[in-house]
């Protein structure tokens, strides 16, 4: 609605047939009405000095209440200065072009010309800051289906509608969102306020690739982790494979490279086949160190091909002793199984007697009751996730300190049955005792930010001590089964394990003097394989000097002729100046070895140690090596590969967690390749935007919180 004629609207009977009644111009402010200009019109009738409903007057008087102000009648002005300009009539009869932000008063021509307003506008300081201030309408596009609320937006910023539609899709990506979210009549509704369109998820993919691929070929060395896993809805095998390296800023980086089907049957040939034609898409075959897998016989035979493979084309390191990691938290697991099935009927006492409590309010009333009068203030049980033996153990921790209540209890509930007896809870104790540097050992190897390697050895050594002191035990129980999980110690790390070992050599706070505290715990011969470590160590640094070498000697020869051609001399021409001379002394005494090694000064100072430090946390040997990369130029770069190897494949298992999510009941007929496309381009960008990724809910342990007692009645 014009408010320039809401008054004539609501006075005249006649409205739209240019005769206005009722209306006087007495007072002179009544031709406004709420601040608003009125503008004329080409085709308007002159009616003593009464405004028409489309005339616009504005009367000024800030200077003296004697100004007039005249109307007058004129063609329309089409110019859009005339938006931020108001004609008015001064007392002498002169007309002004007057700007309705700063006042100031510009000379009318006969011809009308509009360029000095627009110069006018450009520097006017009070129209620049409105621009800012001023909102304006984004109205809704022609053809839109969806009801659309009109956002407001600053009329100086655009919509850019391929980030718009890449921020999308980056969500259902790293947030694992069904497809089916962007299709909801209420989803399209809320977007239609930004945009229409909608990116492609493969143009999502293919770009994140491209970038993945950047950061890949920059790394030095590539550790891998791979591992298989079926799903449960559409019943068949994928095959995992995850990167690990450190990037130029010397940070730990992790990044799913592959998630692909596996076809039946899975056999070594299949696993090698995969892995290798993952290799050479991400076109990293030469920068392959080490391959992380579980203890599985297929996988072994998998990596042998994978070795005899990659020993034809290059040398690996250490001659290929370091290339087959076996991953430490699968041995854990199969250790505490071990443990924990002496006393599988007792777990499963607990584990339904707490399900029985926790079924209803009145039971766990009764149970908060009888803990209440046995004196115990603990009101949490705990119910396990089976597959999850630490979270089994919590579970074990907590019913222990309702071990009294449990008999109380079934006094109130004469159909619980669910009883350990004394005997019961002393043989949980025992396992809980043992099982407590186990969970420790596992909380570091597989915790959310998974350790580097040097971590490893000193807690292989914690768990190798318990068992030994387990062993001596007077008690049958517990030695019978500490000797199960011992015979499962020796059978995977009875020999030398030369990655941890060279990494904890690499923590500055450990060097060699870690080793030779572990060695006579964890091994009879420790002698020589401490022997063994040293002479892997000097190997290892033997070949990253070569390498070395190699490239200060690529980059002299390289410097030199393009120096030379820049500066357009032939071979036997002098630059003329001392500072070629000095340039060649300097490539040449690069290339000329110490007597001392990098690596005897490292071994040969103290351990460091940091003022307050008692433990792991708070030290961080990567930054540490990036501090001291100009002191140890070829030491760091063997630090810096061999602290980034995965001791376990933590990191690839996480990832099925993902893929039962993506491939739920409702997307079981997805395809492979949109599949790899979900998980692999979820994971790359929750890793560029420091998202963590949530478990489900079934993975979680379910807290039985007690109610607690009124004990005034």
């Amino acid at each position: 609605m014009d408010d320039g004629g809401s008054t004539t609207n609501l006075l005249s009977p006649n409205k739209g047939m240019g005769v206005v009644t009722g209306v006087g111009i007495d007072n002179p402010s009544s031709q406004s009405v709420h601040g608003m200009d009125h503008t004329t019109t080409p085709n308007e009738e002159t009616t003593s000095q009464i405004p028409n409903e489309n005339e616009s007057v504005r009367e000024k008087n800030n200077e003296t209440d004697e100004d007039e102000v005249q109307l007058t009648r004129k063609r329309k002005k089409t110019s859009k200065v005339w938006d931020d300009f108001v004609v008015v009539t001064l007392r002498d009869g002169k007309k002004k072009a007057e700007c309705k932000h700063c006042e100031s008063r510009l000379a009318i021509t006969g011809s009308g010309p509009t360029s000095s307003y627009k110069r006018h506008l450009n520097s006017c300081i009070p129209h620049k800051q409105s621009l800012k201030n001023q909102q304006i309408l984004n109205f809704q596009p022609s053809g839109c289906d969806v009801d659309f609320v009109p956002p407001l937006i600053g009329p100086d910023t655009k919509y850019d509608e391929n980030k718009m539609r890449e921020a999308i899709a980056n969500w259902i990506l790293s947030t694992e969102q069904p497809f089916a979210t962007v299709e909801d009549v209420m989803f399209v509704k809320m977007m239609k306020t930004a945009t229409p369109l909608f990116e492609k998820l493969s143009r999502v993919y293919e770009h994140e690739k491209k970038r993945l691929k950047a950061l890949t070929k920059a790394a030095s060395k590539i550790s891998l982790t791979t591992d298989c896993w079926k799903s449960s809805h559409q019943k068949i095998e994928y095959m995992v494979i995850t990167a690990h390296f450190v990037d130029h800023n010397w940070r730990l980086q992790k990044r799913v490279l592959s998630f692909v089907h596996v076809p039946p049957p899975r056999t070594a040939v299949d696993i090698a086949d995969g892995i290798y034609k993952c290799l050479q898409e991400w076109e990293i075959k030469d920068k392959i160190f080490t391959i992380s897998v579980d203890n599985a016989a297929y996988n072994d035979k998998a990596l042998r091909r994978l070795k005899e493979t990659f020993s034809r084309v290059r040398k690996l390191s250490c001659g290929g002793r370091l290339f087959h990691i076996r991953c430490c938290a699968h041995i854990l697991n199969l250790l505490v199984k071990d443990g924990l099935a002496i006393i599988d009927h007792i777990i499963g006492d607990v584990r339904e007697g707490i399900k029985y409590i926790n079924n209803s309010e009145g039971r766990r009333l009764n149970f908060s009751k009888a803990a209440h009068q046995m004196q115990i203030r603990d009101r949490k049980l705990m119910l396990d996730v089976p597959t999850r033996w630490n979270s089994t153990y919590d579970m074990l921790c907590m019913a222990l300190k309702f071990k009294d209540a449990f008999p109380r209890y079934a006094e109130y509930e004469p159909h619980f049955h669910h009883l350990p007896t004394d005997e019961d809870w002393e043989n949980v104790q025992s396992v809980c005792l043992i099982l407590k540097v186990f969970k420790v050992c596992t909380n570091i190897i597989s915790g959310s930010d998974y350790p580097t390697a040097n971590l490893y050895l000193i807690e292989v050594f914690r768990v190798k001590q318990t068992l030994d002191k387990g062993s001596l035990s007077t008690n049958d129980f517990i030695r019978d089964m500490v000797k199960k999980m011992k015979e499962k110690f020796d059978k995977y790390w009875g020999e030398c394990h030369l990655v941890m070992a060279i990494a904890s050599v690499l923590d500055p706070r450990f060097k060699m003097k870690l080793v030779e505290f572990c060695f006579p715990t964890l091994y009879q011969n420790s002698d020589e394989n401490i022997k063994e470590v040293k002479n892997a160590l000097y190997e290892m640094y033997s070949e990253y000097l070569e390498m070395h070498d190699t490239l200060v000697r690529e980059s002299a020869t390289h410097g030199s002729e393009h120096e030379r051609n820049v500066l357009g001399l032939n071979e036997g021409t002098s630059l003329g100046s001392g500072w070629e001379a000095f340039g060649e002394f300097i490539k040449t005494a690069d290339l000329e070895r110490p007597e001392k090694s990098e690596l005897d000064m490292y071994l040969e100072e103290g351990v460091y140690r940091e003022k307050g430090q008692t433990g792991m946390e708070s030290f961080n040997a990567l930054e540490w090596w990036n501090v001291h990369k100009l002191k140890y130029r070829v030491l760091s770069l063997m630090a810096r590969d061999v602290l980034a190897i995965p001791i376990s494949t933590v990191a690839s298992e996480a990832t099925f967690s993902a893929g039962g999510r993506v491939i739920d009941p409702y997307r079981a007929s997805l395809g492979s390749d949109t599949v790899q496309m979900l998980i692999c381009g979820g994971d790359w960008i929750r890793q560029v935007h420091g998202v963590k990724k949530k478990l489900k809910k079934e993975e979680f342990p379910i807290e039985v919180l007690l109610p607690e007692v009124n004990t005034k009645h």
